[in-house]
């Protein structure tokens, strides 16, 4: 079961780059919850990806022999859930459908790649870690600056839109 969960149902296990097919199947995984539940049902849903991916990661590390195992993709999940998470609150707040909101979802994406490949900051000292909270925490950060540059991003999109005509 740990594999199952560490894995995000084996879309780690595809190659090349198991991050991002994890991060793809993150927001593939997205619409449905969001559809069923909105963007409280997501929130909870992040949090039951950290609470099952943290034991989840620990034993798939200790099967590795790797602190940081490559198809260990549940890290991604939780971050790129944490990215998403604003565009899903705003699709709610305004009762825009979700996929009409479109460019925020490449934004959550893009940014979320971006902080977890480049690990500035906060986010490369808890890769530095070489530990599984390490392993965890690096991607939550990296969802958390992902989740504020869509805000941004969404904010100088839509002044744009209000000042620009």
């Amino acid at each position: 079961m740990s594999r199952l969960i560490a894995t995000f149902f084996y879309s780690g296990l595809i190659r090349p780059a198991p991050g991002t097919w994890g991060s793809l199947a993150a927001l593939a995984a997205a619409l449905p919850i969001y559809w069923v539940g909105g963007p409280w049902l997501m929130l909870a849903m992040i949090v039951l990806a950290l609470g099952l991916g943290f034991p989840a990661a620990r034993a798939e590390a200790a099967r590795s022999g790797d602190h940081d195992p490559s198809h260990v993709v549940i890290d991604e999940v939780a971050g790129q859930w944490i990215a998403i998470w604003p565009v899903l609150f705003g699709a709610a707040h305004v009762g825009a459908p979700v996929l009409d909101l479109w460019p925020g979802w490449i934004a959550a994406f893009v940014l979320f790649r971006l902080f977890d490949i480049w690990k500035p900051g906060l986010v490369g000292r808890m890769d530095r870690r070489g530990d599984v909270t390490g392993l965890m925490l690096d991607d939550v950060v990296a969802g958390i600056f992902a989740a504020l540059g869509v805000v941004v991003l969404a904010v100088l999109a839509h002044g744009v839109m209000i000042f620009g005509g």
